[in-house]
């Protein structure tokens, strides 16, 4: 599978984009964004995308040929279903308020930001990736407690518990310093390790 193939997989729509294509999005990002275009930085759906356009080209080569060449194919293969959980990263959803000290103030963020926001926590440990993002309580209101539940993917050969506990630390993070959302609990479901390619073991 190629990486246009990936990005495809995203299922993206120019309406989720403002009106901007994946297309446009990915020769912008192989230009290195130069020169800047003020439509894309303007929309934030487009810099999730171009986010997880990023993300996407920093996935080894070496671990998306063995993903493709799995023998028998997975149904749904890792790959895929990391892209299936950055896909819904750009779709806003719902209105998540952000409580403030000035009634008059009417401050909040969307769900998707939420995601996006919740799977920048996989850089805490290298080579994980983080795929479907969920939400257990009612995140519209303030005060409401709310439970994380992601899906992991960690590398070949590092320590499991000792990724998925820097992952969550570092969401409890993220959420708890930039939204007010009462967060109580962070889940972690290690999916898959990712494959290592057979003729990378060989040779080591």
């Amino acid at each position: 599978m190629n990486m246009s193939d990936h990005r495809a997989l995203l299922g993206l729509r120019p309406e989720d984009l403002d009106g901007v294509t994946i297309e446009e999005l990915s020769e912008y990002l192989d230009r290195e964004r130069t020169p800047p275009d003020p439509r894309i930085e303007a929309s934030a759906g487009c810099q999730r995308a171009l986010d997880a356009l990023q993300r996407i080209g920093e996935l080894s080569p070496l671990l998306l040929d063995a993903d493709a060449a799995a023998e028998p194919p997975a149904q749904d293969s890792w790959v895929q279903g990391v892209l299936a959980g950055i896909a819904l990263d750009v779709h806003a959803g719902r209105r998540i308020p952000i409580a403030v000290d000035s009634p008059a103030a009417d401050a909040g963020i969307t769900e998707g930001a939420l995601r996006g926001l919740i799977r920048r926590a996989e850089r805490a440990a290298p080579g994980t990736l983080i795929g479907k993002c969920t939400f257990v309580g009612d995140i519209t209101e303030p005060t409401a407690p709310v439970r994380v539940t992601i899906e992991l993917s960690v590398p070949y050969g590092a320590a499991i518990h000792a990724a998925a506990d820097a992952v969550r630390q570092e969401i409890r993070s993220l959420v708890t310093t930039h939204t007010t959302v009462a967060l109580t609990d962070v889940d972690i479901i290690v999916r898959d390790v990712q494959p290592v390619n057979p003729q990378t073991v060989e040779n080591t």
